[in-house]
């Protein structure tokens, strides 16, 4: 008798061994997502100090990825890079070039929250981060300024594994006060075409993305 209890003993143990191993990597599955991403973004000006020049950037497509990890069945922590190739009108700056090519790029962190839901989940991102602005025309600076962003959205999982990611996102960019930018430096000149006053760059980005969970 005290064989066989110790038998049973041992299968049971052995059977919720397996049954812990099992729920813990269930849990673990799915902690991560991976979104690549195409988007079309709007918006963006900078003023000039004196008020006179005032550059527009042009509406046009972008694209980036999210990565997200599971923090509690509602929230994730969240990265995200989007890029932005676009111009904007010169004239008026005496810069000898029509326009500049640019590029805007954004590299953020933060988190989400998301609703009830089983294949959609309606859900809302906060992130805090970086704006980089590049000119591609040949002699330009770069410029870099702290920025964050704000997105509401959709969830969608057809299945456990992919899902599609649906969302609308604003980015803030804080822009310095009194801070010469579109510079241009070398053997020849040594400028900065506009010097703008303290405000907000306010850029609008819808998307659709494609999820893969692990």
């Amino acid at each position: 008798m005290n064989c066989l209890f110790r038998t049973s003993i041992c299968i049971a143990v052995a059977i919720l061994s397996t049954a812990t191993v099992t729920a813990t990597a269930q849990q673990q599955a799915f902690n991560f997502e991976i979104t690549p991403y195409g988007a079309y973004r709007l918006g963006g000006q900078f003023d000039s100090l004196e008020g006179d020049v005032s550059i527009e950037v042009d509406d046009s497509s972008s694209y980036g990825i999210i990565f997200n990890a599971r923090h509690s069945p509602i929230t994730q922590w969240e990265i995200l890079y989007s890029r932005q190739e676009t111009s904007a009108d010169s004239n008026g700056l005496d810069l000898g070039d029509t326009s500049l090519d640019l590029s805007i790029e954004y590299l953020q962190a933060g988190g989400t929250y998301l609703w009830d839901g089983d294949q959609v989940r309606p859900f809302l991102a906060a992130t805090l981060g970086l704006t980089r602005i590049e000119v591609r025309n040949e002699g330009f600076d770069d410029d870099s300024f702290f920025s964050f962003g704000l997105g509401l959205g959709l969830q969608i999982r057809p299945t456990e594994r992919l899902g599609i990611r649906l969302e609308a996102r604003g980015f803030g960019t804080l822009l310095d006060s009194d801070t010469d930018i579109f510079c241009r430096t070398g053997p020849d000149d040594n400028f900065c075409a506009v010097r703008i006053e303290g405000t907000v760059m306010w850029q609008l980005e819808t998307f659709v993305g494609l999820v893969f969970r692990f």
